[in-house]
């Protein structure tokens, strides 16, 4: 994914909203996460052991939602009529969240691209990326609840290279932290002024 053109990914450009937590906030979200210098080291083993596995991990994370009427109807018209242009456009974008989750650095342009991927999940921001005629919003519950498959799915391409258990554990917990923590951020948009 690294090195291509990725459809609608406009991190670190002026397209991206920029996002009201400041790095002092973020310092106590990864706390709360239990998320330090360790597991930024151990995200960045897991992005070498992941970057040839992108499109394996995609198709069973794809695989999921389309076996799931509820989640599939996000990547659909109000009717039912799934989007396949709309689906690879997105697929090219989660691809390259892997990357980011592990490579990139936890600063201000990731604190302004988690809340643009939070917007994107809002009526304010969903669609218009893509120009996509599709359902409005994606549902916090669904978003939050998504943290398992996504984390649970990971460990074995974590696995694939031959890593100790404990380097394997290590990465695994890293993702976990990170996924919660970006969640987290990505909730934001949806909250109430003064609630998040």
């Amino acid at each position: 994914m690294t090195g291509t053109k990725v459809a609608g990914y406009t991190y670190g450009t002026d397209q991206v909203a920029r996002s009201p937590v400041t790095l002092a906030d973020l310092d106590q979200i990864k706390t709360s996460a239990m998320f330090d210098s360790s597991d930024e080291a151990a995200l960045r083993l897991a992005g070498e052991v992941l970057a040839d596995q992108i499109e394996d991990i995609l198709d069973v994370w794809y695989g999921f939602v389309s076996s799931q009427p509820h989640l599939a109807s996000y990547f659909a018209t109000p009717d039912g009529q799934p989007i396949e242009d709309y689906q690879q456009r997105v697929r090219g974008r989660f691809g390259q969240w892997i990357l980011d989750t592990c490579n990139r650095p936890y600063d201000l342009a990731w604190l302004d691209y988690a809340e643009e991927i939070g917007l994107r999940h809002t009526p304010r921001r969903k669609n218009a990326t893509d120009n996509a005629p599709s359902v409005p919003l994606i549902n916090l519950r669904h978003i939050i609840a998504f943290i398992v498959p996504i984390t649970t799915t990971i460990r074995p391409f974590l696995a694939k290279k031959g890593h100790s258990a404990e380097d394997v554990e290590a990465m695994h917990q890293a993702w976990l932290k990170s996924v919660v923590l970006q969640v987290a951020l990505w909730s934001r948009p949806f909250t109430a002024t003064g609630c998040w």
